[in-house]
């Protein structure tokens, strides 16, 4: 993987018809996860969907390396909180479809779909369909069928929201483990002040709709063990926590397209 690309949104806007959605300014730098925590409804999940290509702003501009998004393209892959695998197909054979889009050669492709696999830690699971699996087993699938793609940014929409748990701090651990060899830029919604603590090298307090950023929280040393258990988590919790009660979703503005 060739590590991670630096994200900018310049004044982008983002509208559902006539509501306003998100308008907002953020630099990313290369390699570094951005947590975006925010009130339900406030547009988190709209900003990734534009970086995705999924929307298109109708201000400002989304860029990544400098370059404009203007569509769906290979520098970014989406993890959403389904899973979204074929259910049809195998694990391998899912990580397999991803490589052979990558332009992979078919001889090549079972071998290095079976690495991926190996590098979640589901070595030996490879011909098991997703509904033999568990929910904790199919998002590891999910994370090796996105990483085989070599995206140079993850967008991951509360990918864990849906787990319970144990295995929620299992894939926690996981995404900072296969985060620390290939250092792709992250940028990761939850609604959870802890998993937000826990992974982000900064997280972005965003307002109610339209989102716009009201606070960037630099966390000094994040994901060394035991941290959570440190006054300063604590003291960030309760700040973040306190911001967060204030917010309340409310009716988007009116925005003109230009």
């Amino acid at each position: 993987m060739s590590g991670g690309a630096r994200v900018v949104l310049r004044g982008m806007r983002l509208a559902y018809g006539p509501v306003l959605a998100a308008e907002v300014d953020l630099e990313v730098s290369p390699g570094e996860i951005v947590v975006l925590l925010g009130p339900s409804g406030c547009g988190k999940s709209t900003i990734l969907r534009a970086l995705a290509g999924l929307s298109r702003p109708v201000g400002g501009t989304a860029e990544i390396d400098g370059r404009p998004v203007t569509d769906a393209g290979t520098s970014c892959a989406m993890v959403f909180q389904e899973d979204a695998l074929l259910p049809w197909r195998t694990a391998r054979a899912n990580v397999e479809y991803a490589l052979k889009l990558r332009g992979v050669r078919r001889a090549d492709r079972r071998a290095e779909a079976e690495e991926w696999l190996a590098q979640v830690g589901l070595a030996g699971f490879g011909g098991h369909l997703p509904g033999a699996l568990s929910g904790g087993m199919r998002q590891r699938v999910q994370l090796a069928r996105t990483l085989a793609c070599r995206p140079r940014v993850m967008l991951m929409d509360e990918p864990f929201g849906a787990l319970d748990t144990q295995t929620r701090a299992e894939m926690q651990r996981l995404l900072i483990s296969v985060w620390r060899q290939h250092r792709t830029t992250i940028l990761f919604v939850t609604h959870d002040v802890d998993e937000a603590l826990l992974l982000a090298d900064r997280i972005v307090l965003l307002t109610p709709r339209p989102a716009q950023v009201e606070r960037i929280v630099q966390i000094a040393a994040p994901r060394r063990p035991g941290a959570q258990f440190e006054p300063e988590f604590a003291r960030l919790r309760y700040e973040i926590l306190a911001s967060l009660s204030d917010a309340a979703v409310v009716p988007g503005e009116e925005v003109a397209t230009p």
